[in-house]
């Protein structure tokens, strides 16, 4: 009770400091220290609210990543924690819009059936920004609206072209049989769940997640506790991707502006921290393990960004 007093006096003080202010840096460590005690004492639930094209900047690496694949390349990807279908959606159109002639195959796992249904519907109306309390739409330009959508009134409905090649299944990010069933894959996404579990829980499902990325594939990975996702990528070996790197910290203001009264908010990206490059990484790559290249494997660059393992 004595916590929550002290964190609500400090929120209403931190509310009301200038932005120059609260960019100091003796002011941003104590934001820090403060949002380790709200992550101690929050209450996590899982949160399906979302909304289109959510992070635009990066939306843009992974289709530069794509971009330079020889054509009617395949591209195996799966998105964790997939929620009511809107990441999955503007993933393909940011891809297809960029390369219409690349096979995408796409598992799409949540482990919620009535979100995978909405999802798999692909029908969105007032109801689905009720739960997010904006709009699902808000950021869409009026080309990505009749792009993405054939609209009946306040109804949206996903275009075909944008349904291909997905395969919607119910399924738990952390249990190691759905990793075994998915199999090593191209990009990996798993973003904006992660952070709703406890950093113990959250880690060991990371850890899971890692054995669907193959070797030169690509995980990507936001909404999560900043020191599990530094963790675990030290250990396994991940290589940072830096492009766009401050773009995709800054590119969602839901989670920065939350920062540091709730749980899911994203503290700043401070240079001045130790491993900051891989701290703040959201895309990672994953480098051949020393057992494939002691016997000659390794991958073959196919494109600037995805790679294939060949002997």
């Amino acid at each position: 009770m004595l916590e929550r007093e002290f964190l609500g006096l400090n929120e209403r003080v931190w509310r009301r400091l200038p932005d120059r202010v609260r960019d100091l840096r003796p002011v941003q460590r104590y934001g820090c220290w403060l949002h380790e005690l709200v992550c101690q004492h929050a209450d996590r639930d899982m949160y399906l609210g979302t909304v289109f094209l959510r992070n635009r900047p990066a939306l843009e690496l992974l289709a530069r990543l794509v971009d330079d694949n020889d054509r009617g390349a395949r591209v195996n990807t799966a998105v964790l924690g997939c929620s009511i279908g809107a990441e999955v959606y503007s993933i393909i159109w940011t891809l297809r819009g960029r390369r219409p002639d690349l096979e995408l195959v796409t598992d799409a796992v949540d482990i919620s059936p009535d979100v995978v249904q909405i999802a798999e519907r692909g029908v969105y109306g007032p109801r689905d920004s009720a739960a997010v309390g904006a709009s699902i739409f808000q950021d869409l330009t009026e080309v990505e609206r009749t792009g993405m959508f054939d609209w009946e009134g306040d109804q949206a409905t996903i275009k075909p072209w944008l349904r291909q090649g997905i395969r919607w299944q119910v399924g738990d990010a952390s249990d190691p049989n759905l990793i075994a069933d998915l199999g090593p894959r191209d990009l990996v996404i798993a973003n904006n769940f992660l952070c709703h579990m406890t950093p113990e829980r959250a880690e060991r499902c990371l850890r899971n997640l890692v054995q669907l990325v193959r070797p030169g594939g690509y995980l990507v990975v936001t909404g999560v506790d900043l020191n599990v996702r530094t963790r675990v990528a030290l250990d396994v070996g991940f290589e940072p991707i830096p492009e766009l790197r401050t773009e995709i910290h800054d590119g969602d203001p839901l989670v920065r502006a939350d920062w540091p009264w709730r749980w899911w908010g994203l503290e700043p990206l401070d240079q001045r921290r130790p491993q900051w490059e891989t701290r703040y990484t959201a895309v990672f790559r994953l480098t051949p393990p020393p057992a494939l290249a002691a016997v000659g494997i390794e991958p073959r660059p196919t494109s600037r960004g995805l790679h294939e393992v060949r002997a």
